[in-house]
């Protein structure tokens, strides 16, 4: 399974509408809106690079509302356990 981790900017009258929308996405597991330099970021989970090509290109990106999207892939998870761990140094 791979994750991308999918940054999204939206127009501002319509950010509400484009997350319920990005959140009822096939391939778009979790939707968020935030502060900072993005609106939305949506979290997409597929079996292989062309569905997630799919999702983002085909799919999010034609979501009304949606202005710019920036990609990013994950090479591995991180739970709170496994960080804590491994900054634990000698205990």
């Amino acid at each position: 399974m791979i994750t991308a981790i999918v940054l999204i900017h939206a127009e501002a009258a319509q950010i509400p509408e484009a997350a319920q929308a990005l959140a009822d996405t096939p391939g778009v597991t979790e939707v968020y809106s935030c502060a900072g330099d993005v609106d939305l970021i949506a979290i997409v989970r597929a079996q292989d690079h062309a569905e997630i090509a799919t999702v983002v290109t085909g799919r999010i990106n034609k979501v009304p509302g949606v202005v710019k999207t920036v990609t990013h892939i994950a090479f591995k998870s991180y739970a709170t356990a496994e960080v804590d761990a491994g900054f634990s140094i000698g205990d």
